[in-house]
């Protein structure tokens, strides 16, 4: 793998781990959301990662060996099921017996996602460093 091809892996990873810090976001911002335009209470979003598909040419390039590819969102998934139910009979949102839906998202989950995207999105940006760092260096080496 050359060191432009190193750093490409490393763009694709910054760029999926910035949309899952979006989506932990939403989630985090609607803990108490209990209606949404497409009825009921927000439904808690999670990112699905894939490894990205090279070119056909550049497929047939790297046939010979093992070649890393970069990953990509493949979709944001809406989880599906019944959001919490809370007794609180004054809310405008409560049913006949008082009880309101809420969404079935966990700070704590949540929280933890958001340092382990942060953590792999570090790593990405100090991988991306190092390989400029070998270019510049590789650079150096004709002077």
């Amino acid at each position: 793998m050359d060191i432009f091809g190193a750093m490409d892996i490393g763009y694709s990873a910054l760029r999926a781990q910035t949309l899952r810090l979006n989506v932990i976001g939403s989630n985090l911002a609607n803990m108490e959301t209990t209606r949404t335009p497409e009825g009921g209470a927000y439904r808690k979003k999670s990112v699905i990662f894939t490894s990205e598909q090279n070119s056909f040419a550049r497929e047939l390039e790297n046939s010979s060996q093992q070649q890393a590819r970069g990953v990509r969102v493949e979709r944001i998934m809406t989880h599906q099921g019944e959001g919490k139910m809370v007794y609180e009979p004054s809310h405008p949102d409560a049913n006949d017996e008082g009880y309101v839906e809420k969404p079935d998202i966990s700070l704590v989950e949540q929280m933890t996602d958001m340092m382990k995207a942060r953590g792999s999105y570090e790593a990405n940006v100090t991988s991306i460093k190092a390989a400029q760092r070998m270019a510049m260096k590789a650079l150096e080496i004709g002077r």
